[in-house]
Formats: C-alpha cells, sequence, structure tokens
C-alpha cells in the first residue's frame, strides 16, 4: 500500500483513504433526485419556498410556474450554486408545460388572505384555480404527488380529488394538503411557553387547515399545561395566521412561515421518495379515521406517497370536544369542494 507521512509523522495508508472516499460517493450517488414543479412560484409563499427547496440535494429539477413574473425568479434562483436545475413557465393556461417529467408538484398557487378574511373567504377565487391546475396536472403528470397549499386546504384538497377522479388518474395516496405550519406554530408556541428547546418540540396536530378545525394535541406532547394554557395556546395555534395578517397590516398574510413549512414537508417527502423509511408528518387527505372524508393526522410516507394513516390516539375531554365540533364543519368544507368540482 502506498503511504504518505503526517505531520505527526505517523504513516497515512492513502488506499484506505480513496477506499473510505469512494464508499462515500457511492453513498451520496444512489440518492435519487427529484423532479419538482412550484405552481404559484412568483407569490409570497412560493417565491421563498422555491429558494429552500433550490437549496435541497435531492431536487434535480426545479420547475417554476406562475401567470407572470416567472422567467425574473427562475433566472435569480438559478445563480444559486446548488445542484437544482431550474426553469421557468409563464402565462395563464400554461401550467401543463411546467409539469412534464414532475415527480413532486407543490402548489401555493391563489390570492392570500387580507384583514377579515377567513380562508373561507378565499374559496370562490382559489377554487377555480385549484380545478384549472388540477386538470393540467391530470394530464401532464398524473403519476406526480400533489401537495395542496392554496387555501381554504378544507375544501382545495377535495376539489383537486374530485378533479383527477374526472380523468381517471386520482390515487390517494399521492395526493396531500399541507398542514405543516399549524404543526410549526403548535411546536414554537408550546416551546415558547414550557421554555423547552424547540427543536425537541413535537406537537402533533390533528383535524383541518382553518380556525377551529385545527386540534393540537397538547395533551400528548409531554408538557405540563393547566386548563388556562390549554386553551390560550389551543386559541393561538387555531388562529395563528390572523396574528399575523394583522401584523402585516394589509400587507399580506403568512407566506415566509409558510414557505418554510411547505418546504419542510416537501423535504421529508423526497427523503422517503428516496428511500428513508420511518418518515411521519401530519398530512390532510383522504382518511376513515373519522366522518369526516379528508382529515389531517400523522401519516407514514414512502416511496409512492402516504403508506399509513394513523390515529390520534387517546384525547383529553377538551380536545374531544374541539374534535365533536370541527368534524361537521369538515364534513361541509369537503362537501362545498365536491359540489364545486362536480359543477366545474
Amino acid at each position: 500500500a502506498k503511504q504518505r507521512t503526517r505531520p505527526s509523522g505517523r504513516a497515512i495508508d492513502t488506499n484506505i483513504i480513496m477506499y473510505a472516499t469512494t464508499r462515500h460517493v457511492a453513498r451520496v450517488a444512489r440518492r435519487s433526485a427529484s423532479n419538482v414543479a412550484v405552481l404559484g412560484a412568483a407569490g409570497g409563499i412560493g417565491q421563498p419556498m422555491s429558494l429552500l427547496l433550490k437549496q435541497n440535494p435531492l431536487v434535480g429539477e426545479l420547475s417554476l410556474y406562475d401567470v407572470v413574473n416567472t422567467p425574473g425568479v427562475a433566472a435569480d434562483l438559478s445563480h444559486c450554486n446548488t445542484p437544482a436545475s431550474v426553469r421557468a413557465t409563464v402565462g395563464v393556461g400554461n401550467a401543463a408545460a411546467a409539469l412534464e417529467g414532475m415527480d413532486v408538484v407543490v402548489i401555493p398557487a391563489g390570492v392570500p388572505r387580507k384583514p377579515g378574511m377567513t380562508r373561507d373567504d378565499l374559496f370562490n377565487t382559489n377554487a377555480s384555480i385549484v380545478a384549472s391546475l388540477a386538470d393540467a396536472c391530470a394530464q401532464a403528470c398524473p403519476d406526480a404527488m400533489f401537495l395542496i397549499i392554496s387555501n381554504p386546504v378544507n375544501s382545495t384538497v377535495p376539489i383537486f380529488a374530485e378533479t383527477l377522479k374526472k380523468h381517471g388518474v386520482y390515487n390517494k395516496s399521492k395526493l396531500m394538503g399541507v398542514t405543516t405550519l399549524d404543526v410549526v406554530r403548535a411546536n414554537t408556541f408550546v416551546a415558547e411557553h414550557l421554555g423547552a428547546d424547540v427543536s425537541a418540540t413535537k406537537v402533533d396536530v390533528i383535524g383541518g387547515h382553518a380556525g377551529t378545525t385545527i386540534l393540537p394535541l397538547l395533551s400528548q406532547c409531554g408538557g405540563a399545561f393547566d386548563d388556562d394554557a390549554i386553551a390560550a395556546l389551543t386559541q393561538r395555534i387555531m388562529f395563528g395566521g390572523d396574528e399575523v395578517v394583522k401584523a402585516k397590516d394589509g400587507a399580506g398574510s403568512a407566506t415566509l412561515s409558510m414557505a418554510y413549512a411547505g418546504a419542510h414537508f416537501a423535504g421529508q417527502l423526497l427523503k422517503a421518495i428516496d428511500g428513508e423509511a420511518g418518515i411521519t408528518e401530519c398530512a390532510f387527505v383522504e382518511s376513515d379515521v373519522t366522518a369526516a372524508p379528508y382529515f389531517s393526522t400523522p401519516v407514514t410516507l414512502g416511496k409512492n406517497g402516504v403508506e399509513q394513516i394513523h390515529g390520534y390516539g387517546t384525547l383529553s375531554a377538551f380536545e374531544q370536544d374541539v374534535l365533536d365540533k370541527a368534524v361537521p364543519d369538515l364534513v361541509a368544507q369537503a362537501e362545498k369542494g365536491i359540489k364545486f368540482a362536480g359543477e366545474a
């Protein structure tokens, strides 16, 4: 074996170095990059989320689509020295061109919330946007996995599902509503309250992604809370979006935190596609856990999307009361989306 000398005078076997380096390169090479599209890439969520996705080594090609301004966003991102290539598609009705060859499609497209608006107030505008994008996805990349951020998620996920069904390409394992921002908020607010390390705080959030349909399971996160703290934290997690809308004073809604949450969920899915096991995240999916046809609970992600939908365990009396009130709302909001898709 060839040897060289360290500064300490001890010999180094260069064959061992080459072998170790080769093994490391082989491990890296085995990681498979996926093609990811962002629909609504020039918006307040789309731009920062695309930046975060550009940094992900599991993204091979990042395809950006929006009705305006996409070429500039793509040109800007393309200068970042990370492996993912970037391409842009722009213009109303041109989404299909951005979707060819995509493995994962993340959809933050739509109008943002303004002061006084609920997520449901966005329905009439965003429902038609989501339906048209679902049409394009069904035709251009029917086997992709679809991550829905566009609000109101409790209705837009059913719209997307029904549109895919019209084309005969619906796969419930590959359609996920992104409720990760509720989990991100819960982890942050609970860690602040407990004085705990936020990176070690884990709060599951079940239900939906709007107001009182959002249910953080504080009884299961290992912290000690009195009744007042439970009520206050639950309220803040439910309506954290309103806190941001008010603070931005008419200038927008939760875009940066949503971009962070969306990129996190997409990143976890990309790891699962790449073969990493044991990845569990909360997501709003077709489910029989409750009477609501779509419901968010922890799900295990795999190469083909949702591998297993988990239940929510034992609830406190407070949580059970919130859930009992939320389920009828979730049923109604899903039915609203299904009806819209049926009439579209």
